[in-house]
C-alpha cells in the first residue's frame, strides 16, 4: 500500500498502473491481486487507512487534554483537525479524488463526525453547553473546519495562524464556547 501511495502521489491515480505498483512494491502481480482486485480497491483502503490514521491522531490529542474539561478537549478536535489535515492534504486529496456526493453516504466522514458527537453530548451532559440538535452541530463543525482548513492551505503562509485561530474561535461560538 505504500508503494501505491507513494505513486499515485508522484503520478497521479490514473496514470498508475498496477504494474507499476508491484514493481515499486518490489512483489509479484498476483500477490497484489490477492489483496485487491483492482486499482480502485486499493485506493480505497488507501482512504480507509488515511481515515484511521486521521482519527487516531485527532483522538490522542483530544486524550491528552483532562477528561472533564470538555471545552479543552473540543478545542482540541477542532486544532487537532486542522493541523493533521494541513499536514496531509496531499495523502487525502489522492485517496478521495474519486469520491462524489452522489449517494451522500461517506462512512469516513461520518466516523469523524461520530467522533465529534461524542464530544459534543460529553459536553451536553456535563452541563457544559445546550445543544438542540448536537448531529447538526456536529456536521456544521465537521464541514466548516474541513472546507476552511481547504482555505487555510491555500492562504499566504503569513495569514494561516489568524486563520486557524478565527477558524477555531468561530466553531466554539457553535456551542456558545468562547476562545
Amino acid at each position: 500500500m505504500d508503494a501505491a501511495e507513494a505513486l499515485f502521489l508522484q503520478r497521479g491515480v490514473e496514470a498508475t498502473t498496477i504494474s507499476d505498483i508491484v514493481q515499486a512494491a518490489d512483489v509479484a502481480k498476483g500477490t497484489f491481486y490477492t489483496y485487491f482486485n483492482s486499482k480502485a480497491e486499493i485506493l480505497h483502503a488507501l482512504a480507509q487507512r488515511y481515515t484511521t490514521r486521521f482519527m487516531d491522531e485527532v483522538e490522542q490529542a483530544v486524550d491528552a487534554q483532562p477528561t472533564d474539561d470538555c471545552l479543552a478537549r473540543l478545542r482540541s478536535w477542532i486544532e487537532a483537525n486542522i493541523d493533521v489535515y494541513v499536514r496531509t492534504h496531499e495523502v487525502h486529496d489522492v485517496v478521495y479524488s474519486q469520491h462524489h456526493h452522489l449517494g451522500r453516504g461517506n462512512a469516513e466522514r461520518n466516523a469523524i463526525q461520530q467522533q465529534l458527537l461524542q464530544l459534543l453530548e460529553a459536553g451536553i451532559a456535563g452541563g457544559h453547553w445546550a445543544l438542540p440538535a448536537p448531529a447538526v452541530t456536529a456536521s456544521l463543525i465537521y464541514s466548516g473546519v474541513h472546507g476552511a482548513t481547504d482555505d487555510l492551505i491555500a492562504a499566504p503562509k503569513d495569514q494561516r495562524a489568524a486563520f486557524k485561530q478565527a477558524l477555531i474561535a468561530d466553531c466554539l461560538r457553535l456551542v456558545g464556547a468562547t476562545y
